[in-house]
């Protein structure tokens, strides 16, 4: 399976702060909050949802094609992506702007409060994802992955006309989207990609209740944090995936994109949703584990270790030879 990887690429700056959000916060006083939290440390590291992806689906074993916009600080980046099995042909390079930013600040909790700097993202509504398929020789599926919010739109109208598969992970566009954008976005979607609380903003801003987003889809897989996932089905059918339990817990950004990689990358290899769905949550508990979303070391041997901790031998056997790509 050929997958192109539509998303943001940016620079994380990552910072922790060693206390609980909610403990400075007021009630009362949620509407003129002013805070500065002292951060204890600060990690500068490659990320942005569509690198993270495709980073993943590359060391994997697959050779994703990332669709975004980069900025003029990107040959580094795109070195080490080019290097974990990432075809970034279709990387349009900005000539003025910097890498998009992301900035963010986590407690002890594992909250996280974040700002996002579009930088030379906003260029990535001038590819023609069109031209990136023929380019490819095809594309069989297409993630369309938090970016510029007229690339993603721009570029679901395209999968769909050519015919090609989408995977809609709005996440955190959800916040900038109107209702008209996020019913385009997910309407006719092969699957539908949120985290919990994401899936209660798409219902409240559709206007759809949960059995109308499943008549839009095929399937839509909600990730629960530390209680694991939940895939339904347009019929009604329930998966329900209890996560991977971590050793430690270093950094959860990039956890989300990590857990997307692993369950495309067995449903490429043709997987049923609840093997991919495990797999997915193995290599999201080995970046839960490291610092960075693109850090992480990455063995086979480990991965189905995991898998068999988690879920048992019979899983295990159905995974490995899936990750005999792994690099």
């Amino acid at each position: 399976m050929r997958i192109a990887v539509t998303g943001s690429i940016a620079t994380d700056h990552l910072m922790v702060f060693p206390g609980r959000f909610a403990d400075q916060l007021l009630t009362g006083q949620l509407e003129r909050v002013s805070l500065s939290f002292l951060a204890d440390r600060l990690e500068v590291r490659r990320g942005g949802v569509g690198a993270n992806i495709a980073f993943g689906l590359g060391r994997l074993g697959l050779r994703p094609v990332l669709v975004g916009a980069a900025g003029i600080d990107f040959a580094d980046h795109e070195h080490r992506l080019r290097a974990a099995g990432v075809d970034t042909s279709a990387v349009r390079v900005s000539e003025t702007l910097h890498t998009a930013r992301f900035v963010c600040t986590t407690d002890d909790d594992q909250n996280q409060i974040a700002t996002f700097y579009a930088g030379a993202m906003v260029e990535a509504r001038g590819i023609d994802l069109g031209e990136v398929a023929r380019a490819a020789g095809r594309l069989d599926l297409v993630l369309v992955g938090a970016d510029d919010p007229q690339a993603m739109l721009r570029h679901t109208c395209l999968a769909h006309d050519l015919g090609i598969a989408v995977a809609a992970d709005p996440s955190q566009q959800l916040a900038r989207l109107d209702v008209e954008q996020t019913k385009r976005l997910v309407d006719g979607a092969r699957w539908l990609f949120t985290n919990q609380y994401e899936a209660a903003l798409l219902m409240e801003r559709t206007g759809w209740s949960e059995q109308e987003v499943l008549e839009r889809v095929r399937s839509w897989v909600v990730t629960r944090g530390a209680e694991g996932v939940s895939i339904t089905s347009r019929d009604g059918d329930r998966v329900d995936v209890p996560a991977v339990p971590a050793g430690t817990v270093a950094d959860p950004t990039g956890v989300g994109d990590a857990f997307r990689a692993g369950f495309l990358a067995g449903v490429a290899g043709n997987l049923p949703h609840r093997r991919a769905a495990q797999l997915g949550c193995a290599l999201a508990t080995v970046v839960i584990e490291s610092v960075g979303t693109q850090e992480y070391k990455l063995l086979a041997t480990d991965l189905v270790a995991r898998v068999d901790h988690a879920y048992g031998s019979e899983a295990a056997r159905e995974t490995e030879p899936l990750l005999a790509g792994v690099s």
